[in-house]
């Protein structure tokens, strides 16, 4: 039986071929533990793991001393948020996030919230967009961190971190920046950032693996949320995962040689997928067309069509009706909300997001299987008797 056309890459990325062939001899001849310095089995553990780190400084634009290997992003996000609060409670009490924020980041600062931090959740636009003026007003002498994601999981939405950056730099307020999405698919910089965070699975890189870069000048603190042996500078303890730091550094190698030629044709594909689908089905709406986005992401209404109904009817295709974080719990998507749908609106929207291995002729199998299956499902509804 043939497999599904993979339309989902912001979920996660399958791993590159070249990126697992580094992987391998770490699960096997290359065993050791970083931390044994004494023998030769550790020593070249340790080598990999700082090879990595350069390759992802390099794609980030930091220095790699600055980047702390995690088991993912959501691990990240949880030592950069808390770690940051805990470390400054001295000074304030306050955060200032976004409400399309990823669950990761609105979980942790509601568990903050839970033990007596303020939090202040800005609104976008109806494209999805962040006000930077709304930022910076948010701001007071006791906010200790602005959090902001790059680009959206859901719509590919970017929002202008630079600017971001520059309103809570005047502040002094420490910005991290979940760059989760944005990672391997489009230019990332730390420059003016003081965190910022990724995982490997979302640019051909293994799952479990995620980094957080630190800003060391002037020297941010974080309080550790693991005790333990001190590795990662104290910030992160326990033994390293090395097969899956290495696949990192591959991936990111890879993303930084390949990743302007790749949007490009990603893009070419999303708006001809786009323009098609519309042509074929008027009434359907692109989320955050209107702003800057991803190359390779669309969020896609169609009125009356319930998207987990749509997904039921194109098995051929792997789709999603949102976030994978979020599609089990049943809720309409809270991004899709906070730009101003209404909750039926919400749940008659899919995801899809394409990638590296995607081509022209899933494209075609995906305009084809859309476009038919909602016919079919709306000639379902018409036919149906009314009580």
């Amino acid at each position: 039986m043939r497999r599904p056309v993979y339309l989902d890459y912001n979920a996660t990325t399958p791993v590159d071929p070249r990126v697992l062939e580094r992987m391998l001899p770490y699960f096997t001849e290359r065993f050791g533990n970083p931390a044994s310095k004494g023998h030769t089995y550790g020593l070249e553990a340790e080598a990999a793991v700082e090879v990595a780190r350069e390759q992802v400084a390099a794609l980030l634009g930091a220095e790699p001393e600055s980047l702390i290997f995690t088991s993912g992003a959501t691990e990240a996000l949880n030592l950069a948020i808390k770690g940051v609060a805990e470390a400054s409670r001295h000074r304030g009490q306050h955060i200032v996030t976004v409400q399309t924020e990823h669950a990761a980041v609105l979980e942790a600062c509601r568990a903050l919230e839970r033990r007596g931090w303020q939090v202040t959740y800005l609104p976008v636009d109806a494209q999805g967009r962040l006000d930077p003026d709304a930022l910076e007003a948010a701001l007071t002498p006791q906010t200790v961190l602005a959090a902001v994601m790059w680009a959206n999981n859901e719509t590919g939405v970017l929002h202008p971190i630079e600017e971001v950056a520059r309103r809570t730099q005047a502040h002094g307020v420490p910005l991290l920046v979940d760059a989760t999405q944005a990672v391997g698919k489009i230019p990332v910089s730390v420059e003016g950032i003081d965190l910022l965070v990724c995982s490997a699975h979302k640019f051909y890189g293994p799952k479990g693996a995620g980094v957080l870069y630190v800003r060391r000048r002037p020297p941010l603190r974080l309080v550790p949320l693991l005790d333990g042996g001190g590795h990662e500078q104290g910030l992160r303890s326990g033994t390293l995962n090395v097969p899956a730091i290495v696949g990192v550094g591959a991936a990111a190698e890879l993303a930084a040689r390949e990743m302007a030629d790749e949007s490009r044709r990603l893009q070419h594909l999303r708006d001809r997928l786009e323009r098609e689908l519309q042509a074929a089905l008027p009434e359907v709406r692109i989320n955050g067309a209107q702003a800057p986005r991803l190359p390779q992401t669309s969020s896609v209404t169609i009125p009356g069509v319930r998207a987990d109904r749509l997904l039921a009817a194109v098995r051929t295709l792997a789709l999603s009706a949102g976030s994978a974080c979020g599609s089990g719990r049943g809720k309409p998507s809270h991004v899709l909300r906070a730009m101003g749908l209404s909750e039926a609106e919400a749940q008659c929207t899919i995801r899809i997001s394409l990638g590296r291995f995607t081509t022209e002729a899933d494209i075609d199998e995906a305009l084809e299987q859309l476009t038919a299956a909602v016919h079919r499902l709306r000639q379902r509804s018409v036919a149906m008797p009314t009580t």
